[in-house]
């Protein structure tokens, strides 16, 4: 017999912290498919309130009475240094509840309980729409588990069109079937999809030969797969003392990858995707990589300085410089008050020998330095360089 609601449904008890500008919210959720009241802990980024035009990833963790504040410092410590957006963090306590809710059954095909598909449609049909909802959510969803609940998170990737982006599976406890499942799944239809997929797990001597066998054979067949928009890390550390540890570790190496894109441009980045592109597919990378980042995290960040400088070799020395006219004029209208725009500008007229012009783009340059900056009389020899030659 389901249990009566006898409370206003969703919402039972409501506080809020404010830690360092950012804000914690606990909520007792009471689930109508789980006939249950969970506890629930939202993060808000700093300046959350304060900001009425960004959109935020959204993370959902599981276990969230051990995972949720080292999942939250980690993202702060990426957010912070620019390797990773802000995000609206939100942890569902499981510490009750955990294998009811993340069960596995060895002798059913699917492995997933009856309790453990509940629990899945309470996040799908219940959290999920809440949460968007009432927050500020971009496109971009994470979940996270640990052990048994890793497990959970593989049952998101048999939707038609999967609803998390990014599946991070800390020391996976894998059911029996699993590579089974996988192949069930059909994960080449990822591939029509225009989005991009994560999918992290990791691996090491602390699990135990059964659970690896069973990592080792889903990674085993997931290298198998060729899916440009499925992006699989697996991440083995035998150095890893303890289960503990290995979660402390693996967390920020799943951040590393997952928000990869947002990062400035690496060295590997150039390496790899832009060192032999022409100019104008050159420029074309950046800014989609910058549409990209808007899109998935609801971050409007430009087009980074240092990222312009990054592929400025390219446009240069390539095609005869023919691009730092195109280049500047983009620089210019993403960055009106910095003499980058200015300094390419001069160097496409002085390449064309148009000596009155560039003199007249390096001198605007230089007048939007500040006296101070350092490299403000390093700018200035390009405007001596043009009155000696004009």
């Amino acid at each position: 017999m389901r249990m009566k609601a006898i409370f206003p449904l969703l919402l039972l008890l409501f506080f809020s912290i404010a830690t360092f500008g950012q804000k914690r919210i606990v909520k007792k959720y009471e689930s109508v498919e789980l006939q249950d009241i969970r506890t629930i802990n939202i993060l808000l980024p700093k300046a959350y309130e304060l900001d009425t035009i960004t959109n935020y990833p959204l993370t959902i963790v599981l276990d969230s009475e051990y995972l949720f504040d080292l999942y939250v410092g980690n993202s702060k410590l990426y957010s912070h240094t620019d390797k990773a957006p802000k995000q609206i963090v939100v942890g569902i306590e499981m510490a009750n509840t955990r294998l009811k809710d993340a069960g596995i059954d060895e002798n059913s095909k699917s492995s997933f309980t009856a309790d453990s598909r509940s629990f899945i449609k309470f996040i799908t049909d219940e959290l999920l729409p809440y949460i968007e909802g009432n927050y500020k959510t971009s496109p971009f969803l994470t979940i996270v588990g640990n052990g048994i609940s890793a497990n959970l998170l593989t049952y998101f990737l048999r939707n038609e069109s999967p609803i998390f982006n990014a599946y991070v599976c800390l020391n996976p406890t894998f059911g029996p079937n699993i590579v089974e499942l996988m192949k069930a799944y059909d994960l080449q239809k990822l591939s029509s999809i225009d989005n991009t997929y994560y999918f992290y797990f990791n691996d090491g001597n602390f699990m135990g030969e059964e659970k690896r066998q069973k990592v080792a054979e889903l990674n085993t067949f997931l290298q198998t797969l060729n899916i440009k928009n499925f992006n699989v890390k697996y991440d083995v550390k035998d150095d890893s003392p303890s289960n503990i540890s290995a979660i402390g570790e693996a967390i920020p190496r799943a951040l590393e990858k997952i928000f990869e894109i947002y990062s400035g441009i690496t060295k590997e980045e150039f390496d790899t995707k832009i060192k032999n592109l022409s100019p104008p597919d050159a420029i074309a990378y950046l800014e989609n990589k910058y549409i990209e980042i808007d899109y998935l995290f609801g971050a409007n960040l430009g087009i980074r300085e240092i990222d312009i400088i990054a592929i400025e070799s390219i446009i240069i020395e390539k095609e005869n410089g023919d691009y730092l006219k195109t280049y500047g004029e983009m620089i210019l209208n993403l960055y009106p008050f910095s003499p980058l725009g200015h300094y390419y500008l001069g160097r496409y007229y002085e390449a064309g020998k148009n000596y009155s012009q560039a003199l007249y783009q390096y001198r605007l340059g230089y007048g939007k330095m500040d006296p101070a900056d350092p490299n403000a009389d390093k700018f200035y020899q390009n405007v001596q360089r043009m009155l000696r030659k004009g």
